[in-house]
Order: C-alpha cells, then sequence, then structure tokens
C-alpha cells in the first residue's frame, strides 16, 4: 500500500514539473511534504529507503525549477532521506544560497530544515564531509541575523551542537586546517550573533562554550577572521555580570588574549576589542587584577601597544607596511581602552606599587597628556587622570610618580582649567594625593590654584567636595597659605558644605572638619568670623548629638550609617567642637592630613 502511495506520488511529481506555473509550484511543494509524510509513515526515510535512488533523481531535476519554497522543501527529503558525499555537498549548497536572501528566512522558520542540518553538524565526520559543513555553517551564520529564526535555533539545542563541532575541530588530527579554518570563521560568527540574545547568554555558560572559544583562540591565534569574531563574542559577554565572572574563571584566558595581542598589535578592531574585555574582567574582580599581571609578559604587551598607538601619527605607512595607519578617533578608542585596563590594575595593592614603579608605564602616561588636548582627546586625558590617582596612592620610594610629583602636578592644570567637570575631578585628586609634598602646595598657591579649588565647594558635588576639602586640608598644613585660603572664603564654604552633606557623606563631613581644623589652626587662630563659628558650633551640636541625628536621617529617609559617623567624622568633630568652645585653646594642635 505505501508502495504504491510513493509511486504515485513521484509520478505525480514527475508530471506536474513539466509546468512551470506559480500554481504548479506551490502543488509541487505540497507534494514534497506528502511524500516526506508518506516516507515517515512508512519509516521509509533514511538510507535503508528501497526506492532511495529513484526519489532523489527525480528530486534533483525539480532543483532546475529555481523556486526557494521548492528548493528547501526537496533539500529537506534529501537530508531526510540521508545524501552523502557529493549529493551532502550540493544540497548543503542549495540551502545556503537560500539563507544568503533575508527574505527567505520566513522559510526556514515554517521547516524543520534548521532541525536537519543541524543533524548534519553533529552526525558528520569534519574530515570527510568539511566542505558541506563549512556550507552548513555559512547557512546558520546568514540566519542567526535573523532574532525570529534565532529563537528557533536556541529552541534547537543549537549551541550545544556548536559546542561539539568547534570541540571535534580542535582535536581533529587528519582535518584540513584551511577548511577548519574557514568552518571556525563561520561558527564564531554565528556565536557572535547569538552574543546579543538574553536568553543566549545563560546557554554560554551552561554549555561551557567559553573555555572552549579560549582554545580556539589559543590554536587559531594566526587567523585574524577568527579572532576577531571571538573578540566580539567576549567584548558582548563580558559586558554582563554572570557572563563575566565565567570568563574570568578560565585561567588559560588571561594568557591567550595576551598572546593574541601580542600577535597582531597593528589589528585595531581586533586590538580594542580585547582591552576592553580585559577591562571588564579586571573591573570588578581582584584576583583577576593579579592574575593578569603575573601573566608572561603582560606589561610588556601591554606598554608596547600603548607606544604603538601613542604614536601611532609618527609612523609612515608608506616605509612599514606593518605601520598603523589609522585615525586619531581609533588610536584614541584603543588607548581609553588600554588606560581603563590600568587603572582597574592598579586598584590591587600588590599589583598597584609595581605599576607605579613602571618607569615606561608612568612615563606614556605623562605624555598621554603632555600630547593631547582636552578638545580631541577628553575621555582619554579623563582616563588617562583616573589611572595616575590610583598610582598616586602609593608612597613608596620606587614610585615613578613620587619621584616625580611636581611634574604631575604641573600637568593636571591643563586638565583641572578645563570645562569638563570629570577632568576637574581627576584633577583635584591627584591635588589632594601630591600636596603632601610642600613643593606641590607652593606650585598650587603660586599658580593660583587653590581659588579653583576653593570654588569647587559650591559643586553640589559630594565627590567633588570632598576631593576639594583633601587638597585645602593639605595647603591649610602651611600657615602662611591659611590667610590666602581664608581671604577667598574657604571656612565659610566649608561649614556651607558641612551643612549640606552632614548627614548624607560622613566621611565628607569629616574631610571637612579636617579642613577646618588645619585652616584654623586647631581652632586657635581668629579666621572664623562670629556668624561662621555661631554656624559652625550648631551644626557640630547637632550632628554630635546621636539621639536627633537619629532623627533627621528618618525625617530625610536615610539608611543610619553609624559605622561610619563614628569612624569617620566623630573624633574629628568632637576635637573641633571643643576648640572652638575655647576649651583647650593653649595647647599645641596636631594638624589633620
Amino acid at each position: 500500500m505505501f508502495k504504491n502511495k510513493v509511486i504515485l506520488l513521484l509520478q505525480e511529481l514527475e508530471s506536474e514539473a513539466a509546468g512551470s506555473s506559480t500554481a504548479s509550484l506551490t502543488h509541487l511543494c505540497e507534494l514534497c511534504e506528502r511524500l516526506h509524510g508518506t516516507l515517515s509513515e512508512a519509516r521509509m526515510l533514511g538510507r535503508h529507503c528501497k526506492r532511495r535512488s529513484e526519489i532523489l533523481r527525480i528530486l534533483f531535476r525539480l532543483i532546475d525549477l529555481r523556486s526557494a519554497q521548492l528548493s528547501l522543501h526537496i533539500a529537506k527529503l534529501c537530508l531526510a532521506l540521508s545524501v552523502s558525499g557529493n549529493n551532502l555537498l550540493n544540497i548543503c549548497k542549495l540551502i545556503y544560497k537560500i539563507s544568503r536572501s533575508e527574505s527567505n528566512d520566513i522559510l526556514f522558520r515554517h521547516t524543520s530544515i534548521i532541525e536537519l542540518l543541524l543533524g548534519v553538524l553533529h552526525t558528520e565526520d569534519v574530515c570527510l564531509s568539511g566542505e558541506a559543513l563549512l556550507y552548513c555553517v555559512a547557512t546558520f551564520k546568514f540566519l542567526s541575523g535573523n532574532t525570529s529564526v534565532l529563537k528557533v535555533l536556541l529552541d534547537q539545542n543549537f549551541l550545544a551542537v556548536v559546542q561539539t563541532l568547534i570541540y571535534k575541530l580542535c582535536k581533529a588530527e587528519e582535518v584540513n586546517l584551511t577548511t577548519a579554518g574557514h568552518i571556525l570563521v563561520q561558527l564564531t560568527a554565528t556565536l557572535r550573533n547569538l552574543a546579543d540574545h538574553p536568553e543566549a547568554r545563560t546557554l554560554f555558560i551552561s554549555i561551557s562554550i567559553l573555555p572552549t572559544l579560549c582554545l580556539v583562540l589559543s590554536l587559531h591565534w594566526d587567523d585574524h577572521d577568527v579572532c576577531t569574531n571571538i573578540s566580539r563574542i567576549f567584548s558582548k559577554l563580558s559586558s554582563y555580570s554572570e557572563c563575566c565572572l565565567a570568563l574570568a574563571q578560565i585561567p588559560e584566558s588571561y594568557p591567550t588574549i595576551l598572546e593574541v595581542l601580542s600577535k597582531h598589535p597593528q589589528k585595531q578592531d581586533l586590538v580594542v576589542r580585547l582591552l576592553f574585555t580585559l577591562g571588564n574582567l579586571t573591573a570588578k574582580s581582584s584576583e583577576s587584577r593579579q592574575q593578569l599581571y603575573e601573566c608572561d609578559g603582560c606589561m610588556d604587551t601591554v606598554v608596547q601597544l600603548y607606544n604603538n598607538y601613542q604614536r601611532r601619527d609618527q609612523l609612515a605607512p608608506q616605509k612599514d607596511p606593518d605601520a598603523l595607519s589609522i585615525s586619531v578617533k581609533e588610536a584614541d578608542d584603543v588607548l581609553v581602552k588600554l588606560v581603563r585596563l590600568l587603572a582597574n590594575m592598579s586598584i590591587h595593592p600588590a599589583v598597584g606599587p609595581l605599576l607605579a614603579a613602571n618607569t615606561a608605564c608612568i612615563h606614556l602616561l605623562m605624555e598621554t597628556l603632555e600630547l593631547r588636548s582636552m578638545q580631541e582627546s577628553e575621555e582619554l586625558l579623563v582616563k588617562v587622570a583616573a589611572t595616575i590617582n590610583n598610582l598616586s596612592f602609593y608612597l613608596e620610594e620606587s614610585s615613578e610618580i613620587r619621584c616625580n610629583h611636581l611634574t604631575t602636578a604641573k600637568l593636571m592644570l591643563k586638565l583641572m582649567l578645563s570645562s569638563s567637570m570629570d577632568a576637574t575631578l581627576e584633577a583635584t585628586r591627584i591635588f589632594g594625593n601630591l600636596s603632601h609634598h610642600k613643593d606641590v602646595r607652593d606650585f598650587i598657591m603660586q599658580n593660583k590654584v587653590y581659588r579653583f579649588v576653593v570654588t569647587l565647594l559650591d559643586s553640589r558635588s559630594a565627590e567633588m567636595c570632598f576631593s576639594a576639602c583633601g587638597v585645602l586640608t593639605n595647603l591649610a598644613l602651611d600657615p602662611l597659605n591659611r590667610v590666602r585660603l581664608a581671604s577667598e572664603g574657604a571656612l565659610a564654604k566649608l561649614v556651607d558644605c558641612l551643612g549640606d552633606f552632614g548627614p548624607c557623606d560622613w566621611q565628607l563631613a569629616g574631610q571637612a572638619c579636617r579642613a577646618v581644623w588645619n585652616l584654623t589652626g586647631g581652632g586657635s587662630e581668629e579666621l572664623l568670623d562670629t556668624q561662621e563659628r555661631e554656624m559652625l558650633l550648631r551644626i557640630l551640636t547637632t550632628y554630635l548629638d546621636k539621639g536627633g541625628l537619629e532623627k533627621i536621617e528618618k525625617e530625610v529617609k536615610m539608611e543610619p550609617h553609624s559605622a561610619c559617623w563614628e569612624l569617620e567624622f566623630l573624633p574629628i568633630a568632637e576635637e573641633l567642637m571643643k576648640a572652638l568652645q575655647g576649651l583647650d585653646l593653649t595647647a599645641e594642635h596636631t594638624p589633620c592630613f
């Protein structure tokens, strides 16, 4: 019975193929579907089908009708009949050609062709059917650009199939390296598209594709396309905390990425993404900062990249074919990512002092401040200043920042006087760290930088006020500076700052009190006028009353910060209160730092 049905369907297919109308094509698609259903019902799909050769002969003749919809029905039947060798290759080529047109995407959503293609990827030998697999994965690359089809791919367990295929390609000894490389380019391009999908991101972790991609990167570091696709995957996924953590926990990721960077220093698109990835890995993980720094050749690679892109405009491509020929914006994009990485690494207590002592690294950072203008490279200069700020925290004798503290301070003027509040903030922070040195304090006073610092107390930004308070605290260490600072209204602004930010930020309140303490010589100098003194006493009385403070916190719906209040504010506030009340005006007062 089933045999007769198949014969009748084949005969109808042949006779219908003689027509060329749209109606005939539609009928042919229906006949293919009925044939597939009949064969499936009779369990005649696969290589054991008795009339397989005849069926395939008729199907291949129908391909000449050049209908995308019909061709996919034919391809579905051929794959279901387990074609192999050249037949498999030709069918995969056919499907690939259809997938290149976005208008055909809908055809793939409503057939089982995706499932059959995944079967090919899963079962075919990479050594024997490499070219057919190449056309398969190229098809998926095109289809993955469509979000609806992409969802179908995820539902069909696409990532698990891809992970297995990649592993086969990396481990197979007899596979053609060129073919393997081409397949990996298409596979990684497909994964790059999937990395944008929220549902795919969790699968990248659960199926352990990230370690597999690190393996690919280490084996195919000389393939620019493969490396670029993986760099795009890493840069996208590392922007999400769970994926970033998973990548950071792969020990091979750090040396592998550094190796690729050292092999392709001139490939700006690759370099910028890998540096961005490393920046993400080191943004929140202290362990990542140390792991990266301890990799062989880490700083050599980073410094060399910095040097290359710093001097991009000094290279002559016509003399050196490998030299960089990129725009200022492209060079800055690399440097922003690189300097951000340095800033992240510098936070580590063991790595930071070593970076501060790295002469080449510090020289490049200083050079950036000299070479670039705020108009041209604002983001880069802010990142450089943030890095120098981190490094200026370390006071070891080996620190290049410490050895060149006055030079560093002079370079901050450009940022301090700019219209960028971010640049001004970073410059103020650096002045705060460097003004422990007497010659830096003299420079600030002589160049009237202190006037800008005092003005920053009006910024309404807690971060800016805190940094300004730090600078003023240090400047007031020198008795000769106190009158000049007071004449600029520093004390009045500090009292206002304390009143405005007190319960919201006890660290800032404590720093403001230290600045007042030093400016008034511990309360012994009459630089506060009567109104300012009374206002300060009222504020301190309120803030030192724990019961009253709790009432204020409830009124403004603030979370209590009693630990910070006791540690950062209470000790200095009590001392200042005593001094202002004249309880201890004859004693020697120790300046605050």
